[in-house]
């Protein structure tokens, strides 16, 4: 049953049909309708299965409690961080008057399934659907490495693939790999850890373990790729903008049939020396002019869909910078 709205006088009320859901929109003491009136400046009067609206962003206020609803009768739980990515998706329709929501894409895994929070992760999310080769670029919270991980443990549930490979170049930073404790997987696990949180996100514990054990996913420093070629897999390389020019053009040429390759970074974040040129940098200008199977999908700081202080102290950076290019 569809979601009612009626407009009386300055207030907007809408009406929900389906009862049941009503306490999880609301949220815990309302927690979500007061969530949405701090960032929309409106206010939400709810009683029954009506939520009278009032506020100059009231029209927005309601497309987002239409969305949380059919999010909740699709089998989605509602929290702040689905009212936050709802009040985003839908100020960037209200926005682009062109932008039309045709659906929001989602990644399936038998532990979790998840739903693109912006309109540039939709994006993503169906480039790394149709191409072999999918750039992902921009600042940190964007989801640029977590989609494709997800994606990666789809596609080996479905059998579409038999392998996942993640790998990071080991650019020090600080500490050198010599003088940390402990043998070689000691020493570079602390680089790849962001890879093993975001599978252990969307995989049983023991059903990971399993699989890093037998090889069927595997974790490894980008030097590993040396001379592999990487058929029926799933290949991600994160943090990208730390490899050089023969770095990169190393793993991209590690690709074997059937198989995807992502290639995640943040041009704003480069380690390597002032003397050395991004391989990252120099392989978005390269593969630009591939048109067939390769996509390249950039993020800004509006992409952010960590807390929202991050996105503020992303703009922060960013507006110190172009002060400084000045």
């Amino acid at each position: 049953m569809k979601v009612s709205n009626e407009l009386k006088n300055d207030t907007i009320v809408v009406s929900f049909n389906e009862e049941e859901f009503i306490p999880d929109l609301f949220g815990l003491y309302d927690k979500n309708l007061h969530r949405i009136e701090a960032l929309l400046n409106v206010n939400l009067q709810g009683r029954g299965k009506n939520i009278s609206i009032s506020g100059k962003d009231g029209v927005l206020a309601k497309n987002v409690l239409n969305d949380l609803y059919d999010q909740l009768k699709k089998g989605f739980d509602i929290g702040f961080e689905e009212v936050d990515a709802s009040i985003r998706m839908n100020s960037e329709i209200n926005i682009n008057s062109d932008k039309k929501q045709n659906g929001v894409s989602l990644i399936k895994t038998k532990k979790k399934i998840v739903r693109a929070r912006t309109h540039k992760q939709n994006e993503y999310i169906l480039a790394l659907n149709k191409s072999e080769l999918t750039f992902g670029v921009g600042p940190a919270g964007t989801g640029k490495t977590f989609l494709p991980v997800v994606h990666a443990v789809e596609l080996l549930e479905k059998e579409e693939v038999s392998k996942i490979i993640l790998s990071r170049p080991a650019v020090e930073a600080g500490e050198k790999l010599g003088f940390l404790p402990g043998d070689l997987k000691d020493k570079v696990d602390p680089y790849l850890r962001p890879l093993y949180d975001a599978l252990e996100d969307v995989l049983p514990i023991k059903k990971l373990e399993k699989y890093m054990e037998i090889g069927i996913i595997e974790i490894a420093p980008l030097a590993f790729m040396r001379g592999r070629t990487l058929s029926n897999s799933y290949i991600i390389l994160d943090e990208a903008q730390n490899t050089n020019k023969m770095q990169m053009k190393m793993f991209l040429t590690r690709l074997g049939f059937n198989s995807r390759m992502v290639i995640t970074g943040d041009l704003t974040q480069i380690d390597l020396p002032n003397n050395i040129i991004s391989g990252l940098s120099e392989a978005l200008k390269i593969t630009s002019v591939i048109n067939d199977k390769v996509s390249q999908i950039y993020f800004s700081e509006k992409d952010v869909v960590r807390h929202p202080l991050v996105q503020k102290i992303v703009n922060a950076y960013e507006r110190s910078e172009k002060t400084i290019d000045r």
